[in-house]
């Protein structure tokens, strides 16, 4: 299910009949005054953008006004593991690009979160926010440490490894998951290992043993969607 309401009349419309919408994004150089009267009366956040970024949001072309629903964008660790769905954890993953990359991937296919245990600074953080189409401003993106995630985690916990016996479509990733992928280099803490539930590995016949993690990322987002018939 579309977690997007797609134009400047269906958005009024959704307003106008009291859909539960969490988030509205504006061209701010469109006329959408109505719509942002109406989101400050109801206690609705909106975002302003630039005709660009609605373009590239859009699901349907060119628009003036996107409504996001179904999802929560903010959040803190113990809020997110109290909703429904997927929730991302990128253990150990220190390259920013790959992890704006993954978040991008994480908030196209539905999830409801995304952890990320690695410090970055204020201009590497910049950097992630960029690389992802500044995706975090319709999905929590949270930093914490391993042992906060584990202590907060309520749900069954996938990992992706090459040490994993089985393929992700021989696991069931319905319902509410923890899909966790690592770093390329060093893949995923022994700590997060021991306390998963299951782990798969995605088939690598060829000669260099490792998928980029935008890769992998995709596989288990793509094979969820399938699984829940989205």
């Amino acid at each position: 299910m579309s977690l997007q309401i797609t134009g400047t009349d269906s958005v009024l419309k959704a307003l106008r009949e009291g859909t539960e919408i969490k988030l509205v994004l504006v061209d701010r150089e469109a006329d959408c005054q109505e719509i942002i009267k109406l989101c400050e009366s109801k206690g609705i956040p909106v975002v302003e953008g630039s005709s660009t970024d609605l373009w590239r949001m859009s699901a349907n072309g060119q628009q003036d006004a996107l409504a996001l629903t179904g999802r929560e964008p903010k959040g803190s660790l113990s809020e997110v593991f109290e909703r429904d769905g997927a929730i991302w954890f990128f253990d150990g993953v220190e390259y920013a690009t790959n992890l704006g990359f993954a978040i991008r991937t994480a908030e196209v296919s539905g999830a409801t979160a995304v952890l990320i245990n690695v410090e970055k600074t204020h201009s590497e953080r910049r950097t992630v926010r960029r690389a992802g189409m500044r995706a975090n401003r319709f999905i929590p993106v949270i930093y914490a440490s391993t042992e906060e995630i584990l202590a907060e985690c309520n749900r069954k916990i996938v990992v992706a490894e090459d040490v994993g016996d089985k393929a992700p479509w021989d696991t069931d990733l319905t319902g509410n998951v923890m899909l966790v992928v690592g770093a390329e280099n060093s893949g995923v803490s022994q700590e997060v290992l021991d306390a998963a539930n299951e782990i798969v590995r995605l088939p690598m016949p060829g000669f260099v043993p490792s998928y980029n993690l935008q890769v992998a990322v995709s596989a288990l987002a793509i094979e969820r969607l399938r699984q829940i018939g989205d």
